[in-house]
């Protein structure tokens, strides 16, 4: 039996989620739907598939199973939550959305029509970030003491300017954090754990005609008592492969993409020398450093396979709504301290991102 994808949104991010489906037996894109008929029409014709022009008329056919939502971050409510009182099962691209309210509206959607929400974080299930999660499950750093996320990326102004919703925060949501470094806010957290209060600066340093930052450093406490760094940007050129550093008392690692740069523990085993060695080079894109295009798809085809097996087994997949919501609550608590110059403390009360600031007011 053949699983039914439909895709929503048919720019640049939509083929890589086609070739993900693609790459997953059993699984066909058979439905595409954008609100530019000459997009829905191309990708149509690129994949073989019908081609929507209506939301409504997409969710309407009985051949789509399961939809990937790939259309502007603050446009991933709307699609949906349709998709779930029509009973479709859904994959959001990144991120879940860009306010909390918007995304506890998805995410209680969902769970009212009993089908799987899940949002895309393909960097969870790279071979480096699971051997990282497992060493820490089992203790193999001791205490967790430092946890830091580096995303220095460049964007070019032609890229901000290839599309009237980059750069705003009705529609990207915010720049470098929520656009580029939502990856690695995420990995971060399922690493050390859900954060409590953060410290934060932003800027924009490096591009025109946008509303949002290229340039942020924060400073994070989490509820283990570690402390740590997260800094994004896309105004750092050339771009660079983006990092993850865990450290405690009795190990360290350093994720650098898909590569284990560093695999240290006080405690070795017979298995960690061969771990250094087959995960020093696994990295084979340029991981959107410079070019958002040049990323892989693996990830995407990975944990399409777990919503799969989350829908057949009837229960949740690894990433699931709420887990997508945490790294957007983060990332909303950093431009509340960088916009009042406060530290804040999490859970976020309320929803800052009905701030003037988030609504693209100077």
């Amino acid at each position: 039996m053949t699983t039914g994808f439909g895709i929503i949104g048919c720019g640049m991010i939509s083929r890589f989620h086609a070739k993900a489906v693609a790459d997953i037996r059993g699984a066909k894109v058979v439905a595409c739907q954008d609100s530019f008929p000459q997009a829905a029409d191309k990708l149509a014709a690129e994949l073989g598939c019908t081609a929507y022009h209506d939301l409504d008329a997409l969710l309407a056919d009985p051949d789509v199973d399961v939809v990937t939502i790939c259309t502007p971050s603050g446009l991933h409510m709307e699609p949906a939550v349709a998709a779930a009182k029509a009973g479709k099962h859904i994959i959001v691209e990144k991120p879940l959305d860009i306010t909390l309210k918007r995304c506890d509206a998805m995410i209680e959607a969902a769970k009212k029509a009993g089908v799987v929400l899940s949002t895309i974080f393909p960097s969870r299930f790279h071979e480096s970030s699971q051997l990282v999660k497992q060493a820490i499950d089992k203790g193999r750093f001791g205490r967790l003491t430092m946890g830091d996320a580096y995303v220095k990326w460049f964007r070019t102004q032609e890229y901000y300017d290839s599309g009237a919703w980059r750069g705003t925060w009705k529609l990207d949501g915010g720049g470098a954090l929520m656009n580029q470094a939502v990856h690695s806010v995420d990995l971060l957290l399922w690493f050390m754990g859900p954060a409590v209060e953060v410290s934060a600066y932003t800027a924009t340093l490096a591009h025109q005609r946008i509303e949002v930052e290229d340039v942020a450093a924060a400073t994070v406490r989490f509820a283990s008592g570690a402390l740590g760094v997260i800094e994004a940007s896309t105004a750092t050129w050339p771009g660079e492969l983006k990092r993850i550093e865990i450290s405690g008392d009795a190990g360290s690692a350093i994720v650098r993409e898909e590569d284990l740069a560093v695999w240290k523990f006080a405690k070795e085993t017979k298995a960690d020398e061969a771990i250094r060695q087959k995960m020093a080079s696994r990295t084979q894109t340029g991981g959107g450093a410079a070019d958002p295009k040049a990323i892989g798809y693996h990830g995407h085809m990975l944990q399409f396979q777990d919503v799969l097996a989350a829908i057949k087994q009837r229960k949740q997949p690894l990433i699931d709504g709420r887990e997508g919501r945490k790294a957007v609550e983060l990332i909303l608590a950093i431009y509340k301290s960088a916009e009042t110059g406060k530290p804040v403390k999490l859970p976020l009360a309320g929803d800052p991102s009905l701030s003037a600031r988030a609504k693209g007011k100077k």
